[in-house]
C-alpha cells in the first residue's frame, strides 16, 4: 500500500485550517503533514515535511501569498500549490498561476471542491473555476487586450494599492513590505498614473472602494 500523499496547509485563520484538516484527513490516501500561519513557518515546514502539495491563502500576516508561492516553487521540494482564498479570482487567479500555483479556489466554494482540486493537481492538471478557465482560453485564442485599470497593476502595485485601501500610510506600508519609503512613493505614483487618478485623495478613495468591493 502506498504512503498517503502529504499536504501542508498555510492559512492565518485557525478555524479555516481546522476545517481543511478535517476534510483532508477523512481521505485515506491523503495526510496533513503540517499547518502554518505565516511565510516563515510555511517555508520551514515545506523543508522539513516535504509535502507533495501545499494549500496557500493569499492573505497572510505580514506578507503576501504570491511571494510565498514563488519561494515555495523555487525551493528544493517544489510541491504542487493550490490557492484557497477569499480574494477575487478575476484579479488573483492568473497572478497566482504566474507565481507558480497550479490551482485556485474561492473559499466560499472550497468546502465542496477541495478534495477534487487536490486530486486534479496531483494528476498534473490545473484546477480553476469554469469562468476562469474560459477567460484564460479566450486570452489564448484571441490574445490579451491591452491591460487597463486594476488588471494593469503589477503584483507589487496591487499589494500596495490594497494596503492603501486598508488605511495604511506610506511609512507603514514600507515597514510591512520591508521597502524604503521612496520605493513606496514611487509605486504610488505609478499606480496613480496607471489608474488615471489626479491626486493622492483620488488614489485613496479608489483604493478604499476597491477593497470594499473585492474583499470578503
Amino acid at each position: 500500500m502506498n504512503d498517503p500523499v502529504r499536504v501542508l496547509i498555510v492559512d492565518d485563520h485557525p478555524l479555516v485550517r481546522e476545517g481543511l484538516i478535517v476534510r483532508i484527513s477523512a481521505q485515506p490516501d491523503l495526510e496533513v503533514c503540517g499547518e502554518a500561519s505565516d511565510v516563515d513557518q510555511a517555508l520551514s515546514l515545506t523543508s522539513t515535511t516535504r509535502p507533495a502539495l501545499v494549500i496557500v491563502d493569499l492573505a497572510l500576516k505580514g506578507s503576501n501569498g504570491l511571494d510565498l508561492i514563488k519561494k515555495v516553487r523555487a525551493s528544493e521540494v517544489s510541491p504542487k500549490i493550490l490557492v484557497v482564498s477569499a480574494y477575487d479570482e478575476v484579479f488573483f487567479a492568473e497572478r497566482a498561476l504566474r507565481a507558480g500555483a497550479q490551482g485556485y479556489i474561492n473559499k466560499q466554494e472550497a468546502q465542496g471542491s477541495i478534495i477534487d482540486a487536490i486530486r486534479t493537481l496531483l494528476r498534473g492538471e490545473l484546477y480553476l473555476s469554469l469562468n476562469m478557465t474560459q477567460r484564460l482560453t479566450d486570452q489564448a485564442l484571441f490574445g490579451s487586450r491591452a491591460s487597463r485599470g486594476i488588471e494593469g497593476l503589477s503584483d507589487r502595485e496591487l499589494e500596495i494599492f490594497e494596503l492603501i485601501g486598508r488605511g495604511y500610510a506610506t511609512r507603514l506600508i514600507a515597514e510591512q513590505l520591508h521597502l524604503s519609503i521612496h520605493t513606496i512613493e514611487s509605486h504610488r505614483e505609478k499606480i496613480r498614473t496607471k489608474l488615471r487618478l489626479r491626486n493622492s485623495t483620488e488614489l485613496l478613495q479608489s483604493a478604499v472602494q476597491w477593497v470594499l468591493e473585492n474583499r470578503s
